[in-house]
């Protein structure tokens, strides 16, 4: 019996690269260099964890989503009801929002997995739809279109507590984000998430392999919508309020931007593509109220033009170019 060398086999490598240690680094210099838009950076780090969210499932199992925000909904309202009822512990808040969110998740996901990409599009947005319309319909209990507030939101380890300034909500979203991150990282590399790239490329081969490919999808499905429900504690936890517009469509319409923006199937492409979106809507929005869509819609027409892959695929797509100029140089 012949053996492959291990050193043959092009297998995901765990070790941080320095770009990826740069990456990281980056928030703590926006910290300091930075320090009157930490409430902006905050909603950055928050919304990315929800991008990567989205990305789990789309840019790593194929599984295309338009109601991924009922998860993030859901989240930020068991963490605001818990916020105002007098369970202001923001900790247990943020496991009690990922606990919500992941069990509507996987009771949803026997329904997503059966169908195929137009089927969960509109699976999805239904559900997401459905949602939103209850907790419009339930304002005795989440404020309708008024938002739940009035959240009296805990000392964090029961020292620090959130102020005006956003400090602390930076800190605690980015410890959340590259905690989370950091298991995600390791989960997409891992025999469970290579074989979640095998069911995007080629559904119908993995069961000769002996892939059982609903459990898959199932596992993955829950897993994004607890990732999912964590984001939405977070805003409803920093903010110390939540919108209707949590559970609303729009919301799922800007993720998928965030994606297409930054890359999928890459978990750095959803956060490239959060704070890139974030950045140009409070900037342009800045400049023309009115018509800051608009301007929105035309960097998507060139990063999808001229970037096939979003950012990210781009600037890998240059390196490899500028590699293979130096190598025939």
């Amino acid at each position: 019996m012949t053996t492959i060398p291990t050193a043959h086999l092009n297998l995901p490598n765990d070790r941080w690269k320095p770009l990826e240690i740069v990456f990281w680094l980056l928030p703590i210099a926006a910290y300091f260099a930075f320090p009157g838009y930490l409430v902006l950076i905050s909603q950055i780090m928050i919304i990315g964890l929800f991008a990567l969210s989205l990305d789990l499932i789309l840019g790593y199992a194929g599984i295309v989503s338009l109601g991924h925000a009922a998860f993030f909904g859901l989240g930020a309202y068991t963490a605001g009801l818990l916020a105002v009822h007098g369970w202001g512990e923001p900790l247990s808040g943020l496991l009690a929002g990922a606990v919500v969110a992941g069990i509507f998740g996987f009771i949803v996901s026997f329904l997503v997995v059966r169908g195929q990409d137009l089927t969960r599009l509109m699976v999805t947005l239904g559900i997401c739809l459905m949602l939103h319309e209850a907790a419009n319909k339930a304002s005795w209990l989440t404020g309708g279109v008024d938002g739940l507030s009035g959240m009296m939101v805990g000392n964090l380890f029961g020292r620090f507590e959130f102020d005006l300034n956003g400090t602390v909500a930076f800190w605690y979203s980015f410890a959340v984000l590259f905690i989370l991150f950091v298991v995600l990282r390791r989960l997409v590399k891992s025999p469970f998430g290579l074989s979640l790239i095998g069911i995007r490329e080629g559904v119908r081969r993995m069961p000769s392999l002996g892939v059982n490919v609903n459990r898959r999808l199932i596992a993955i499905y829950t897993v994004s919508a607890v990732i999912a429900g964590v984001a939405g504690g977070l805003l409803a936890q920093t903010t110390q309020f939540v919108g209707l517009d949590s559970l609303g469509f729009p919301r799922s319409a800007e993720l998928l931007i965030m994606l297409v923006l930054g890359g999928t199937g890459r978990l750095y492409g959803a956060l490239i593509g959060a704070a890139v979106f974030m950045v140009a809507q409070d900037y342009i929005s800045g400049l023309n109220p009115a018509y800051w869509q608009f301007y929105i819609g035309l960097l998507l027409v060139l990063i999808v033009l001229f970037a096939r892959g979003g950012i990210l695929g781009g600037l890998e797509k240059l390196a490899a170019g500028f590699k293979s100029k130096k190598e025939a140089a």
